[in-house]
Order: structure tokens, then C-alpha cells, then sequence
């Protein structure tokens, strides 16, 4: 079986999708495999779109481009940062079109974790037992997510980061590569844990913490 789908921006985080969707394509054994029709972006950069013409993609312009394509048409929101992708979902929300959740098969994915759409995981990922993961969560490379973990919408977890056991991570966390977060936290609504930081305890809505201890 196979479907349609379209990468929604085609900056390296979009780049390094479809290097999951051809790793899926090459090498899963479950679900559909996918026919990419091609990257849309508001606002491509000339060096990223001749970074996709090189990987033999299509550019296919604006974000409108989506709209009027029937529902069997699958996106995938592949923009980095959370607040950026939840406003250009909330965008593209009115198109209609279902979103593509994606693991790369080398990801290992807990079997009673339970996820929204669009949800993206990437090479060597690993989350445990009992989690539960919003729509349009990504999970970046060698990052960590332990057991009876609440990740909300437009969570990320940026590459080699870990999240320890029974964390809350509220809508549009961003926690950055190498951080860790320690055991029974609760990170608010669009915090931001630094790179290399490690939280030690809970971090309130909308806050900045780095170091370590993160402070």
C-alpha cells in the first residue's frame, strides 16, 4: 500500500524527514510505504531549495499549494521549532488534510505509548513504557523518553536529549540537544530547556532555563 504525502518546509528539519520517509520506504515492514510529491514552504531560503532539488524533490511552492488536494494527500509538519510549527499547522489546518506520523524504523517505540497525529521520530530514538505523546510531537535523534511520560502538542526533544521517567512536558516545550530532565518534573507551556542543561526541578510557562543545574 501507498500514499501521497508532502513535507511542509524544506529547511534541514525537512530535509532530515524525508531521509525517515525513504528509510521507511527502504526498510519497514509495517504501514504504508510513501510517495513524496514534494516540499512547500512560505519562505524557502535559495540555498534550501537547491538543497532539494539535489536530493531530486520538487519544490512545489507556498503552503497554499495544499489547498483543493483531495484528503488522500498526507502532510507532515517538518519545522524545527514548536511555536513555528504550531502556527503554520494552525495554518494549514484549514486545508483538511490528515498528517503522517513517521518513526524511523531504527527508532524503538513502546508499544502501549499511545500518540497524536503527526507524530515524528527520528533515527535512534527510544521511548520506554506507558507514555503518551501529542499531536505533532517531535523526537529527535538518540533522544530518550522514559516510562509514563505526558509529552502535550508541538513537543521537542532535540537531538541526545533524555527525559527521565513520569516528566510532564506541556504544549510547545522545546527541550534542547544533550539536555536531560530528571525524574517526576513538569516543564510548562513553551518553556525551553538550553542545550546541555539538566533540570532538576520544575520549570514554569514560558521560562528559559540552562545549565546545570538549570537555573
Amino acid at each position: 500500500m501507498s500514499a501521497d504525502i508532502v513535507i511542509v518546509g524544506c529547511g534541514g528539519h525537512g530535509r532530515e524527514t524525508l531521509g525517515i520517509i525513504r528509510a521507511i520506504n527502504r526498510f519497514s515492514t509495517t504501514g504504508p510505504r510513501w510517495r513524496v510529491l514534494g516540499f512547500v514552504d512560505d519562505q524557502p531560503s535559495e540555498a534550501n531549495l537547491k538543497r532539494v532539488q539535489r536530493l531530486d524533490v520538487a519544490y512545489l511552492g507556498p503552503t497554499s499549494w495544499l489547498d483543493g488536494r483531495p484528503p488522500t494527500v498526507h502532510t507532515v509538519l517538518s519545522i524545527g521549532h514548536p511555536r513555528s510549527r504550531r502556527l503554520v499547522g494552525e495554518r494549514i489546518a484549514r486545508y483538511g488534510l490528515p498528517a503522517a506520523t513517521l518513526v524511523h524504523p531504527s527508532a524503538e517505540v513502546g508499544e502501549d505509548t499511545v500518540s497524536g497525529e503527526g507524530l515524528l521520530v527520528f533515527a535512534g530514538a527510544r521511548v520506554t513504557t506507558n507514555v503518551v505523546l501529542g499531536r505533532h510531537v517531535h523526537l529527535n535523534q538518540n533522544i530518550t523518553i522514559g516510562h509514563d511520560c505526558v509529552l502535550a502538542d508541538y513537543v521537542s526533544v532535540n537531538p541526545l536529549a533524555a527525559v527521565s521517567g513520569d516528566c510532564r512536558l506541556d504544549n510547545g516545550v522545546l527541550v534542547g540537544t544533550n539536555a536531560t530532565v530528571l525524574q517526576g518534573l513538569h516543564i510548562g507551556a513553551e518553556a525551553t530547556v538550553g542545550a546541555g542543561a539538566c533540570v532538576v526541578r520544575d520549570v514554569p510557562a514560558e521560562t528559559v532555563v540552562k545549565g546545570v543545574p538549570a537555573r
